[in-house]
């Protein structure tokens, strides 16, 4: 049966000079990785046929550091990136300050920086991007590095849940953390996707950044 593991980035340097940028790990995020691909090296717990990463740097880096654990090549998949809701020309207070000023109702809706996606458009994105990944590598352990956003999406796509209800609820994926689905056959039901595990940060038990 098919496996999907989803991995949130490592910690990274997400702002300069004041606004949001697509950055690297930071030291802590490298460290934050490491321990995962230490995790990993050899797991019998944890088997992975197929490693996939967004092409976002923070994402890029994690997969690079993980990758030798699990002797695969890395796959590079645009459709799951984080959310596009601005390119870097607002400053962190101006984001905060429109996302408060925009009524709840709206955000689904609402763009943020014209020619960037609104909610609507990166949940039909990534639920779609989903859909086609774990059905092109049916039967398969799929390891896709990619941002809590992703992981967000996958609860809609599989719970079926509203496309609309911006933050009403929300998950908070740690970094390096592991969201585990699993795609069980019952005896006389239809296959249904399970939930294993959400926010396995095992690999960061007792962790101390240097």
């Amino acid at each position: 049966m098919t496996h999907l593991y989803l991995v949130r980035h490592g910690n990274y340097l997400k702002v300069e000079r004041g606004k949001f940028v697509d950055g690297r790990l930071s030291a802590k995020g490298i460290q934050q990785a490491e321990r995962l691909r230490d995790r990993l090296a050899g797991s019998t717990e944890i088997t992975v046929d197929v490693l996939i990463s967004s092409t976002m740097q923070r994402a890029r880096h994690t997969a690079e550091i993980i990758a030798p654990a699990l002797g695969l090549p890395i796959i590079y998949e645009e459709d799951v990136e984080e959310w596009r809701n601005e390119d870097g020309s607002l400053t962190e207070a101006q984001f905060i300050a429109l996302w408060r000023d925009v009524p709840a109702g709206e955000r689904p809706f609402f763009r943020w920086v014209n020619g960037c996606e609104n909610w609507m458009e990166f949940i039909v994105r990534t639920t779609s991007a989903l859909h086609r990944i774990i059905h092109e590598h049916d039967g398969k352990h799929i390891m896709i590095v990619c941002h809590g956003g992703i992981i967000e999406a996958s609860f809609v796509y599989f719970f079926e849940m509203s496309m609309s209800n911006l933050r009403r609820a929300s998950v908070d994926a740690r970094h390096t953390s592991i969201t585990h689905w699993h795609k069980a056959q019952l005896e006389g039901f239809p296959a249904i996707w399970l939930l294993e595990r959400y926010n396995d940060t095992a690999h960061l038990d007792g962790f101390e950044p240097l």
